[in-house]
């Protein structure tokens, strides 16, 4: 049975539930899902709702007009999606493999439902030699400071030819600069190799185990202009031995970073990601 996905954001008033809830049931949507949060602090309401028809026979034309006329109603920001229609993405990556490897093992047996558009590297191929990349695009597109803008023109030819709709940077150790994560806005993921915020910067791990911590994480957040700042969708911790090495450090964050990200892309991946201002809304499963 097709279902449908719908999402939306809006000032919170009422009647807000009941126009939709109304629209859906007199255009024969059965809901399946309903999950809602009022934010009190920025005054937004924020709603996601899966739907399908009990006989599989969901007039979506009709039904995407009468949303319309909601959304106008309440100034509403909304989308509404086959659940079957999959994602299409891009993911980046350097040296460090182990995110890439983890995600593209999850979309092979099926647990990240999407369409992988290309693998883009700084690296040749030959650092992930030992990476399953069979039947996926691979572009080698190596930068410098020289080359940077030159290498971002490529890169968001690509998301342009390619109709990818998300970018993962998948331990990409290159800051996107302005203009691209402002094109990305919205469908860029990253995973920060620490606990935002805190111990920024060069060797997170390093710095964390100078300063004898119990704790190490990482953090998947959306990218923005603002380095390391945009609005946080998961993270994730453990606890540290005094015994533990710097190495130990990088071991154990590599899981932790590989666990997050997979979260932040499976969530997002599922319409349960709603941003609002510097914060997001997840919907967890």
């Amino acid at each position: 049975m097709t279902q449908y996905i719908l999402t939306l954001s809006c000032e919170n008033r009422p009647g807000i539930v009941a126009a939709v809830a109304t629209a859906i049931f007199e255009h024969g949507g059965n809901i399946r899902e309903a999950q809602q949060f009022d934010d009190t602090e920025s005054g937004r309401f924020f709603a996601r709702i899966v739907l399908d028809h009990p006989e599989n026979r969901l007039d979506v034309t009709k039904l995407t007009e009468a949303l319309g006329a909601v959304a106008e109603r309440f100034a509403m920001t909304w989308s509404l999606r086959d659940r079957a229609k999959l994602h299409r993405v891009m993911l980046l990556v350097s040296k460090f493999d182990h995110c890439l490897t983890d995600i593209l093992y999850r979309w092979r047996i099926g647990e990240l439902p999407m369409e992988v558009t290309a693998v883009v590297a700084n690296h040749p191929r030959e650092t992930y030699q030992h990476v399953d990349l069979d039947g996926i695009a691979f572009h080698y597109l190596p930068v410098t400071k020289a080359t940077k803008a030159e290498q971002e023109a490529r890169i968001w030819d690509l998301v342009r030819t390619t109709g990818t709709d998300m970018v993962i940077l998948a331990r990409y150790m290159q800051v996107l600069s302005d203009d691209l994560a402002g094109k990305l806005a919205g469908r860029c993921i990253n995973i920060h190799h620490s606990f935002l915020p805190g111990f920024k910067g060069a060797k997170p791990y390093h710095q964390a185990h100078q300063r004898g911590v119990k704790l190490i994480g990482a953090t998947a957040h959306y990218v923005t202009a603002d380095l390391d700042e945009g609005p946080i969708i998961e993270q994730d911790v453990e606890r540290i031995s005094h015994a533990a090495s710097p190495d130990d450090l990088v071991r154990q964050g590599r899981d932790i970073e590989r666990r997050v990200l997979s979260r932040a892309l499976r969530w997002q991946l599922d319409g349960r990601i709603l941003i609002n201002g510097k914060r997001t809304v997840v919907f967890r499963d």
